[in-house]
C-alpha cells in the first residue's frame, strides 16, 4: 500500500472514530437490547493477496436455526434494526478498527467471502492485488444492486487505475450514496445473492459504469 494512502487511512479513521463515537455507543446499546450478544459480528475474509483476516461489523441478524439445525435464510434472520443499520451503512462502522490495524483501507475492493476465492477467474482474482476497502469503485456504481460480473470487473478497474484523487472521489460519492440509501440490496434479495462462479461464456465487462 502506498505510504500516502496508509497515512490518510490512519488519520481519517482516528478522526471518524472520535466523531462517530456517540453513534457507535448508541448502536451497540440498541443491538444489545434488541438482539443480545454478541454485539459485534466477526468473520474471516480474504485480504491482500487473499490472506485471511477477521472483519468486524455491527450484528444485524439473529442466529435463528431451521428444523435441520442450519441457519435460516438471511431474509428471515435480518431484523428491522439490522435493516435500518444496513440502509445507512452504520453496520460497517466497526471496520474502522480493521483500517487502523492495516487489514483494510478506506477505499478498495470490498472483502467478500473466503469461499469465493476458488470461484474467481484469473482476471477477477486481481481484485486482491490491493488491500480491501470500506468502500470502493463498485460501491459508488451500483453497490449490491449490480450483478457479480460487473462488480468484480469494477474492482479490477480500480486496481488498474488507483490514484489518491480517485480515492477522494470515491469517498465523497460514498457519503452521497449512503445518504440516498442506494444499492443496499440486490433486487429480490434481503442482502446480496451469493457468488456462484462465472457462466461458461461470460460476457466482457470493462468495469466502467454505463
Amino acid at each position: 500500500m502506498p505510504l500516502s494512502k496508509r497515512i490518510f487511512d490512519i488519520l481519517f479513521s482516528v478522526l471518524a472514530l472520535v466523531i462517530l463515537s456517540p453513534v457507535l455507543l448508541l448502536t451497540a446499546m440498541l443491538i444489545r437490547i434488541f438482539l443480545g450478544i454478541p454485539v459485534i459480528f466477526r468473520q474471516q475474509r480474504p485480504g491482500y493477496k487473499g490472506q485471511p483476516f477477521h472483519i468486524y461489523k455491527f450484528r444485524t441478524m439473529t442466529d435463528r436455526l431451521g428444523p435441520d439445525g442450519r441457519l435460516l435464510p438471511d431474509a428471515e434472520r435480518l431484523t428491522p434494526l439490522g435493516r435500518f443499520l444496513r440502509s445507512l451503512s452504520i453496520d460497517e462502522f466497526p471496520e474502522l478498527f480493521n483500517i487502523l490495524r492495516g487489514d483494510m483501507s478506506l477505499v478498495g475492493p470490498r472483502p467478500l467471502l473466503m469461499e469465493y476465492l476458488p470461484l474467481y477467474s484469473p482476471e477477477q482474482a486481481r481484485r486482491h492485488d490491493v488491500v480491501p476497502g470500506l468502500t470502493g469503485w463498485a460501491q459508488i456504481n451500483g453497490r449490491n444492486a449490480t450483478d457479480w460480473p460487473d462488480r468484480l470487473a469494477m474492482d479490477v478497474w480500480y486496481v488498474d487505475h488507483w490514484s489518491f484523487w480517485l480515492d477522494i472521489r470515491i469517498l465523497l460519492m460514498t457519503f452521497w450514496k449512503a445518504l440516498k440509501r442506494e444499492g443496499v440490496n440486490q433486487p429480490g434479495q434481503a442482502t446480496v445473492e451469493y457468488f456462484k462462479g462465472n457462466p461458461p461464456a461470460n460476457s466482457s465487462h470493462t468495469g466502467r459504469p454505463s
